[in-house]
């Protein structure tokens, strides 16, 4: 009996703090107010020749489905778990990542106390790990509870995360979907991006087994991922990303072509500084600097998930000419001083890559979910 009441206090001693969601001061982002996705959005396009034209940014008026955002690794706060408080880097990722969704649904983007780029600096040195993923992930799962019991009312909604939040997203639906069909029913989709869902090979599942890839834009209930890398520089050997165990795959949809095949992604590059990169490119030659958050190069990237060599990922090529103004190259490789880290691929951009298929497809995907909805 002594052995279990130990047994009992140690596990209670463990268990995160749960987060009350309840404050508005938890949340990076919800409908309603302004916050770190009413950031200014309009994009700047540039032609092939040189010419430019401004595409302003217009938020839905009343969007039928929600969206579920958790950002990637991005917290500056020098212990192995970050706090609560919103900085710059967190409004910053929110505002390349999960602000354009407002197009088509309410965001809905939770701070958590995820692992630090510290502690990621650290176990990339050789370091052992000090955070706790545990303590992220029940934060996660305490925001979704929250917005389930407080926000959603029935409506669809796409779970949308990046990297580190694109692990705590397949944890979530890992744990609190797959198999349980009452919990599906509101998912229209999710989207886990840049961060590896390993499927067995051949198949459109695996780690979650009874949630399958989407192969159409109108698949529900379906997951659409992938990890980026450049044609020119495939996923070596002992990638991070793209390569899976014995007898798995990486999934990889293709946001702009979910069926296979290549086609042009609809990117919007962030204009700003990224972590881990140098300065901004030129976007064009001779002219001057772009000043709208985003920047959209019409026909010049595009993407086809590919399986080679072992590895299974968007492979992104540039269609670029020297002899035209525009920039021939695109920023988004996480660099060490002036060394490509090529196991990361383009990871920094990963989603604004295909940023406007990704909008449009869960547009679409919201669409079909609401058709298989009984009128009331």
């Amino acid at each position: 009996m002594l052995n279990t009441v130990i047994a009992l206090i140690a596990a209670q001693a463990a268990a995160p703090v749960v987060t009350d969601y309840s404050k508005e001061a938890n949340w990076l982002c919800r409908p309603g107010r302004q916050d770190a996705c009413t950031a200014p959005l309009d994009a700047t396009v540039i032609a092939a020749d040189g010419s430019r034209t401004i595409e302003r940014f217009v938020p839905a008026a009343n969007p039928k489905f929600d969206c579920f955002y958790v950002y990637p690794t991005v917290s500056t706060d020098d212990t192995p778990n970050s706090d609560l408080n919103i900085d710059e880097a967190e409004r910053r990722v929110a505002q390349i990542q999960a602000a354009r969704f407002r197009s088509v649904c309410r965001v809905y983007a939770p701070m958590y106390r995820q692992v630090t780029l510290k502690a990621l600096r650290e176990v990339m040195m050789g370091k052992p790990m000090t955070a706790d993923f545990s303590i992220a992930y029940a934060d996660v799962k305490a925001a979704f509870d929250s917005y389930m019991a407080r926000d959603n009312g029935g409506r669809g909604v796409v779970l949308i995360g990046h990297s580190q939040g694109s692990r705590m997203l397949t944890m979530l639906l890992a744990r609190e979907f797959d198999g349980k069909p009452q919990a599906m029913k509101q998912l229209i989709s999710a989207m886990p991006i840049g961060a590896n869902v390993d499927l067995t090979a051949g198949q459109r599942t695996g780690v979650l087994k009874s949630i399958p890839t989407c192969t159409t834009a109108n698949d529900t209930g379906c997951v659409v991922s992938y990890v980026s890398f450049r044609a020119t520089v495939p996923p070596p050997a002992q990638s991070r990303f793209a390569r899976a165990g014995q007898g798995m795959r990486v999934a990889c949809v293709n946001p702009a072509a979910p069926g296979g095949g290549k086609a042009r992604l609809d990117a919007y590059l962030p204009t700003g500084s990224l972590v881990g990169t140098p300065q901004p490119v030129q976007w064009s030659k001779g002219s001057a600097p772009v000043i709208t958050p985003f920047v959209k190069l019409p026909g010049m990237v595009a993407g086809e998930c590919v399986e080679r060599d072992g590895a299974s990922y968007l492979s992104i090529t540039l269609d670029a000419d020297p002899a035209d103004p525009r920039t021939d190259d695109i920023p988004g490789d996480v660099m060490d001083g002036s060394r490509r880290l090529d196991d990361w691929g383009l990871h920094l951009v990963d989603m604004n890559l295909a940023m406007g298929d990704l909008v449009k497809l869960a547009a679409t995907q919201a669409d079909a979910w609401a058709a298989t909805k009984p009128r009331k």
